[in-house]
Formats: C-alpha cells, sequence, structure tokens
C-alpha cells in the first residue's frame, strides 16, 4: 500500500506542477540540460504508472474473471498506447508515422527482444522448457493476418500517399480486425480457455472454476477498490502525455535522431512492466505465462491499436500511414517466419532464443542506421 501511495502522490504532484509551471518549462526548450532534465522526469513518472495500471489491470483480472478481466487488462494498455499516439500526433505535424512505429517496435520488442531474452534465459536454466502448443498457434493465427494487413498491404493499394488507406479501406478493414481480434477472445476465454494454460496444470484450472465463481461474489468491494485506483493511475499518464510528447518531438528534432525513435519510446512505455513479468517467469520455468503476456500484448497491439490510430487519423484530419518500408517488411516477415518455426514444437530451448535476439539487434541498428 505504501508503494501505491507513493506512486499516485508523486504522479498527480507532477500533474499538478506541470498544470502550474508546464507552460514555462516548455516554452523554451533551448537548454540541453533542462529539456533532457524535464524528459527523464516525464519518462519516469509515465513509465512507473504504466507498471502500476498493469498491477491493477492484473488484481481486476484475477476478481473479474473471464472475459471481463482480460478485456479490462488489455484495454488499459491499448489505452495507455493510444493516448501516446495521439498526444504526439495532435501536437506535431510529422507524426503520420508514429502509430506505424509503435505498433513495429512493440512486435520487435515483444516478439523478438523479450520472447528472445526469456527463452534463452529459461533454456539456459532449465535447459529445455514446455508450454501449451495449441496456445501459442492460436496467438499466432491473429498476429500473423493481422500484421501483414496492417502494416504491408498498404503499400500495395492504390491510396495516396503509399503506405496509408482510404476511408473505406480504413473502415472496413478496422471492422475486419476488431471482429477476428473478437472471436480470439471469445477463444481465449471460452470454449477453448485451456489453451491457454500449462498443459499439466489443465485438470487443475478447470477444477478451480467453480472456486472462482464464488470468490468473486463476494469482492465487490476489492473491485471497486481497484478500479478506483486504476483510473487514478492512468489519469497522470493521460495528462501528462501531451507534455512528454513535446520533448520527445524536440529531442528527436535537435539531436536529428530517427523518427522511429519516438515509436520505440512509446513502445517501451508501454510494454517494460509486463516485460519484466514475462522474463521473471521465464527463469522461474512458467513459459506458459510468458508467452501469454508477450503473444496476446502483440495480439492486442495489432488488433485494436490499428482501429485506434485509423480513428485518431479521421478526427484530426491527417493521414496515417501504415505501410513499413522494404527493410521493415523483411524484418516482419523473417520475426512471422521465427515465431512460426519457434513455436512449432512443444519444447524451447537457447537456440530458439538466440535466434530472436539477433533479428531484434539488427532491428535496433537498422533505427540508427538505415
Amino acid at each position: 500500500m505504501a508503494l501505491i501511495i507513493g506512486r499516485l502522490t508523486i504522479a498527480w504532484a507532477t500533474v499538478v506542477l506541470f498544470l502550474i509551471f508546464g507552460d514555462s518549462w516548455l516554452t523554451d526548450l533551448s537548454s540541453t540540460l533542462r529539456s533532457s532534465m524535464l524528459f527523464v522526469w516525464l519518462f519516469a513518472v509515465i513509465l512507473w504508472c504504466a507498471s502500476g495500471v498493469v498491477k491493477e489491470a492484473d488484481h481486476l483480472a484475477e476478481l473479474l474473471g473471464e472475459p471481463i478481466g482480460t478485456l479490462v487488462l488489455t484495454l488499459s494498455i491499448v489505452i495507455v498506447e493510444v493516448v501516446l499516439i495521439a498526444a504526439v500526433v495532435f501536437g506535431s505535424e510529422a507524426a503520420s508515422t508514429l502509430g506505424r512505429d509503435t505498433m513495429f517496435a512493440v512486435l520487435m520488442i515483444v516478439l523478438n527482444g523479450v520472447v528472445g531474452l526469456a527463452l534463452l534465459l529459461g533454456g539456459w536454466r532449465h535447459r529445455e522448457q514446455a508450454y501449451n502448443l495449441q496456445g501459442a498457434v492460436a496467438y499466432l493465427a491473429v498476429i500473423i493476418p493481422l500484421s501483414v494487413i496492417a502494416l504491408v498491404l498498404p503499400n500495395f493499394t492504390q491510396a495516396e500517399p503509399v503506405g496509408s488507406l482510404t476511408t473505406t479501406q480504413a473502415a472496413f478493414f478496422s471492422v475486419f480486425t476488431i471482429a477476428l481480434y473478437g472471436i480470439f477472445l471469445m477463444i481465449q476465454t471460452g470454449r477453448h480457455r485451456l489453451f491457454f494454460v500449462d498443459s499439466l496444470k489443465e485438470c487443475e484450472v478447470a477444477d478451480d472454476g467453480n472456486t472462482k465463481i464464488e470468490r468473486h461474489g463476494s469482492a465487490g468491494r476489492a473491485i471497486g477498490g481497484h478500479t478506483c485506483l486504476l483510473v487514478l493511475t492512468m489519469l497522470p499518464i493521460v495528462l501528462l502525455a501531451k507534455q512528454l510528447a513535446m520533448l520527445i518531438d524536440h529531442g528527436i528534432v535537435v539531436l536529428g535522431a530517427p523518427p522511429a525513435l519516438g515509436g520505440v519510446l512509446i513502445a517501451l512505455i508501454i510494454f517494460t512492466p509486463e516485460a519484466i513479468v514475462a522474463l521473471r517467469a521465464a527463469l522461474d520455468n512458467q513459459l506458459q505465462q510468458s508467452i501469454n503476456l508477450c503473444l496476446g500484448a502483440s495480439a492486442s497491439t495489432i488488433g485494436l491499436t490499428v482501429p485506434a490510430i485509423l480513428g485518431v487519423g479521421i478526427i484530426t484530419g491527417k493521414t496515417m500511414v501504415l505501410g513499413l518500408d522494404p527493410a521493415g517488411m523483411t524484418l516482419l516477415a523473417l520475426t512471422l517466419l521465427l515465431c512460426s518455426l519457434t513455436f512449432s514444437g512443444p519444447r524451447t530451448t537457447v537456440l530458439e532464443g538466440a535466434g530472436h535476439l539477433v533479428i531484434f539487434l539488427v532491428y535496433i541498428v537498422l533505427i540508427f542506421s538505415p
């Protein structure tokens, strides 16, 4: 409780200070030291709040059960992502590719960086690790088509500029994306729920269903408390997103950094808390939990963020470019192919992890040396 109170105190104190002094602080960013200190301050506070959002959403997921629990966790993360993207889009004229860059960064960081490190560390400690193959295949059945439709197909339509979608295409693709992701949620939380738990624990999960229902009946007060904490932890992110976006935009221009770096920073804010949990689970030989976190985050990023980004584009009147450049399409294809191979057998080793990490390192190099 002390940690929660400390987080909320620092977060809301930062909000108040920026409401009072933010305009004067951000008007003149000529001082590199001051702008750097402001960026580190805001980045740390927002990252800490994002970690709190994930924790509160996890508590609600346990209390509410499925499918509501999964929806709360997923929507909480997606809201943070969309708020940060929208803040930059509204505040910058050169942000048409930010949504694409953020989604691509999430996929590269999660599917290659975190998955690679988890498999490498888990394989090094436990030699081989088992997981539920059916669940991984279900995740990939969503990630593969939606990522190609969102990040590759726009390069081959007749929409202008290249890499974008017409209003008609955007509307239909959004509906199709949401529909497929909705069907996946029905599978994950309904008839095939056991696909997403360790095969050795399927019986325990099935037998525990009635016990959870009884617990939920007396958990109203706890649900209300965690909901309030979730909202109070998420609001500072919303209120500070515009200021962070201004600093990111300024830093990229001043340093001459690649625009894709903004998407990487947003992706780090979004997924760092879950990445830590995923790595700990792999070290504890709970690979199924790592897979659920990593592949689940990738599926929700594509399944829910794409319609949200297209909606932001319509509201702002800005064209949102989604299509990747040739190097990005190559990395995406290589990532999806390697994921299909990695999760084609019942066990993983350090070799699969090393392969994913190589792709991640290539992605990092290409950001700064395209």
